[in-house]
């Protein structure tokens, strides 16, 4: 089974990151692009688990290890 988990910052939250990929993709030509939020992404691979404990210890671990809950979202998905 594997989870994929997706971190994000919350919508208000300033995204330095994203404003300097922004300025670097519009320097290129590209046009259009009202804004960029960068994001985090997580694969883990997990062993005997059913989805429904795999979906609560996966979302555990973004809660408390992989985001920081203050200024991040995040979102699990688990494939079989």
């Amino acid at each position: 089974m594997k989870a994929k988990v997706f971190v994000s910052l919350k919508p208000g939250v300033l995204d330095p990151q994203g404003k300097a990929i922004q300025h670097s993709v519009e320097l290129l030509g590209f046009t259009g692009i009202a804004y960029v939020r960068q994001c985090k992404y997580f694969e883990i691979a997990l062993q005997d688990a059913n989805e429904e404990q795999a979906r609560e210890s996966v979302a555990r671990m973004a809660r408390e290890v992989l985001s920081n809950p203050i200024i991040e979202d995040y979102r699990v998905e688990i494939e079989a």
